[in-house]
């Protein structure tokens, strides 16, 4: 230190301070402002950015919650189509066990109509040849039995008789 006082000299100190102070100068007139603008200018570009990224955030987080709200419409709709879907898909089934109930009905209906027909047919052809063979049977006997004169005349007489009592 004693070596530092004893070389010390005041016009190179005026010197070294003078210059100093001129480059100072020079640095604040020609390099200060451009600095502390460029430092500003940047600061405020980053500013900025901050500013439109808390923008874009937000939209994004509003667009988010429209996204949420058009998926959960959409959900609700496909719901609703699905369950229209299954009322019509129901309502179809139920009209066609109806209709196939209906004419199976018609079907049953004819087909005990046509037996009842072809059972009367049936009862009346029957019937017919049931006179018929008791016509023939009845000639075949009228002929035996009133081939006598006697027994003739006594059938009619017991005939009459029944007739008057009625």
């Amino acid at each position: 230190m004693e070596k530092l006082v004893n070389d010390f000299s005041v016009g190179l100190f005026f010197w070294q301070t003078l210059l100093f102070l001129v480059l100072l100068f020079l640095l604040r007139k020609y390099a200060w402002k451009p600095i502390l603008k460029a430092v500003n200018d940047r600061e405020s570009s980053i500013e900025d950015a901050l500013n439109s990224a808390a923008r874009a955030r937000e939209e994004m987080e509003q667009l988010k919650s429209d996204n949420q709200k058009i998926l959960n419409e959409a959900r609700a709709e496909r719901d609703n189509i699905l369950k229209e879907a299954r009322e019509i898909k129901e309502s179809i089934i139920a009209e066609a066990r109806e209709k196939a109930g209906t004419e199976a009905n018609k079907i049953i209906e004819q087909a005990q109509e046509q037996i009842e027909n072809q059972k009367m047919a049936a009862i009346t052809e029957l019937k017919n040849q049931v006179a018929e063979m008791s016509i023939q049977i009845a000639e075949k006997i009228l002929r035996d039995e009133l081939g006598n004169q006697e027994k003739q005349s006594a059938l009619v007489q017991e005939q009459l008789k029944d007739f008057k009592l009625n």
